[in-house]
């Protein structure tokens, strides 16, 4: 061989080396990729954790880009001795009035009212299942549309018709909308007109029956009275749509606009707030998870280290070979270190790849966008440079260090 007859003090080319650093690999290919395995996994777990983890934060801002920042809510909150108190039924139309407002809608939850698939379900059987009474603009406000069926619509909203958010169809079993469908709704048969798509923003819509204000007043006797009269109302949630650049000013005002006599009963928030903390929150677990993958990466080191030790001793006649022949201690020191890390490249290269598959497949499942972080498969490919270096330098010290005279005697 070329590179095994190199006059002492010689140098190896690229070529050589490489072809001299993979002899032990493939002579022994089964041993090697066992070894390669650990660090694969290892890789692919780091990979695929910073991968799934970018990934689902992408999915989220985009979700929130495609919602909008500037949804306000408006919730009765509680009084100083602890009760709940009530929103004033004109709260919504003041509301309307502030400047930089575009839309505003509102929802009434009905406490007493239950919702059933049928009333032979036991009482107490509600599933966590709301019932709402809204104004018929709730929709465009909140952002989400019909996914089966119809809206209410003015005339719906008199008469016994209700439409379920998308909890509240699949844990009452209904996928699909028909002239029969029919729920129990307050102690009466209530017709389904619609099945809603999720809402991020307001995820209570999700787990509700939805009925118009007036079908309230009139079956489920959801009144209040205002000057003698008896009216539908009040309202529980108030939902507002502000101006994208007046958002904050907006938020300072509604307290006191929707309750002048006790702004401080009144709760005001943002709800994309809370998909921006589950975004921030996404990575959470990351450094559990990279804990892991660093433990398995240490155990794939451990093998590699163990299966260069190994193939030195059992490689003693080669080394004392290619010693007698004028290799030097550099290059049987540089021979088996770069086999190390070969092996160790090849298990992380490997790992990339498995950890870039399986964060696309599954951000892909979930409708993200596939984003897979330069620090994730450059960390990778990196760390088990690092790894196949450490753990194959202590047997390429003892490769070299062995007596030619000592190593032939094996021949």
């Amino acid at each position: 061989m070329r590179g095994t007859t190199s006059v002492s003090g010689g140098r190896l080319g690229l070529n050589d080396g490489l072809r001299v650093a993979t002899v032990g690999l493939r002579s022994r290919p089964l041993r090697a990729a066992l070894s390669a395995l650990g660090i694969a996994i290892g890789t692919a777990a780091i990979v695929a954790v910073l991968g799934l983890s970018s990934s689902s934060q992408a999915g989220l801002l985009a979700q929130i880009d495609r919602l909008g920042t500037n949804l306000l809510t408006v919730e009765a909150g509680q009084g100083l001795t602890g009760e709940q108190v009530k929103l004033p039924r004109e709260a919504p139309a003041r509301i309307t009035l502030l400047d930089n407002v575009q839309l505003v809608a509102d929802t009434a939850y009905m406490k007493e009212a239950k919702v059933y698939r049928n009333p032979m379900i036991p009482v107490g059987n509600t599933g966590g299942l709301q019932v709402r009474a809204i104004s018929l603009n709730l929709l465009s406000v909140l952002g989400t549309g019909v996914a089966r069926g119809h809206w209410l619509s003015e005339g719906t909203a008199y008469v016994p018709v209700a439409v379920l958010g998308s909890v509240a169809a699949q844990q009452l079993g209904i996928d699909r909308v028909h002239p029969d469908q029919r729920i129990w709704l307050g102690g009466q048969w209530f017709n389904v007109a619609g099945i809603l798509k999720p809402s991020p923003l307001v995820p209570d819509i999700d787990n509700s029956a939805l009925v118009g204000y007036p079908a309230a007043q009139k079956y489920l006797d959801y009144v209040s009275l205002v000057r003698g009269e008896q009216k539908a109302g009040p309202p529980s949630s108030i939902y507002v749509r502000a101006d994208i650049d007046h958002v904050a000013g907006v938020q300072s005002l509604l307290a006191r606009t929707a309750n002048p006599e006790a702004p401080n009963e009144v709760n005001v928030s943002q709800p994309s707030d809370a998909l921006t903390a589950r975004a921030a929150a996404a990575g959470a677990f990351d450094s559990l998870f990279l804990g892991l993958g660093v433990v398995v990466l240490i155990v794939g080191a451990v093998g590699v280290a163990n299966i260069m030790i190994i193939s030195v001793l059992e490689r003693r006649s080669e080394i004392g070979l290619r010693r007698a022949l004028g290799a030097t201690k550099g290059q049987i020191r540089t021979q088996f270190l770069a086999e190390s890390v070969l092996l160790a490249v090849i298990g992380g290269v490997v790992g990339v790849l498995a950890g870039a598959t399986a964060t696309a497949i599954y951000a892909s499942s979930k409708g993200w966008a596939i984003v897979i972080p330069t620090q994730a498969w450059a960390g990778g490919v990196a760390s088990a440079i690092l790894i196949g270096a450490l753990a194959g330098l202590m047997p390429a010290i003892h490769a070299s260090r062995m007596p030619p005279t000592v190593a032939l005697r094996t021949v």
